[in-house]
């Protein structure tokens, strides 16, 4: 998960519009009383039995897909705003200019329901963003975009995956081991409290 930009997985930055619900990266997701973030990827993308909804395709974003991808990023990350007390990173992002550079993804036809935001580095795949709309919770939407992060790094020749969570995102914590993330280490870049973390492929 991971905010980019500067923010991956669980940042933050000042206030900003509404929206209700889950968010980016790794593994499950849930509403907000649920997990409060079991999502940045997280449990309400799963169905109760951990299948994934059949004919999920996951695509490259295009322009005309810019405020889709807004308004599920801002109602996934919303909910953090009170706990961290500012604006959570990707509600901040430009996405159009993501969108332009290839690093947006989304999943949901015709409307979007979910997208993962990814950078090709030297030497791994960084994870910026994982949103999935609340609305879309249950159906496998977090976990085939996860695996969707998994197949296009490998696609790319890239040895793994990283990305970072805000610390008091704690429910991402408990979802990122589930699906293979191992924390490399904490460490406060400016305003930003970050626990980083790493998936080998």
């Amino acid at each position: 998960m991971t905010p980019l930009r500067q923010g991956s997985a669980g940042d933050q930055k000042r206030r900003s519009p509404a929206g209700n619900p889950v968010v980016r990266a790794a593994g499950r997701w849930r509403r907000q009383g649920d997990m409060n973030e079991q999502a940045r990827t997280g449990t309400g993308g799963e169905s109760a039995s951990g299948a994934t909804e059949p004919g999920l395709r996951v695509r490259p974003a295009v322009a005309a897909d810019v405020p889709a991808v807004k308004a599920v990023t801002d109602a996934a990350y919303h909910p953090y705003i009170a706990r961290i007390g500012v604006v959570p990173q990707p509600m901040e992002a430009d996405h159009a200019a993501n969108v332009a550079a290839g690093l947006v993804h989304v999943i949901g036809d015709p409307d979007v329901i979910g997208l993962v935001v990814v950078e090709a580095r030297p030497d791994h795949l960084f994870l910026d963003s994982v949103a999935v709309h609340p609305d879309a919770h249950g159906r496998g939407v977090g976990r085939r975009l996860l695996g969707f992060v998994d197949e296009h790094a490998r696609a790319l020749g890239l040895p793994e995956v990283r990305l970072y969570t805000n610390a008091l995102m704690r429910e991402n914590q408990e979802i990122y081991p589930r699906y293979g993330y191992e924390v490399m280490e904490r460490r406060v870049d400016g305003p930003y409290d970050r626990i980083h973390y790493r998936k080998r492929l």
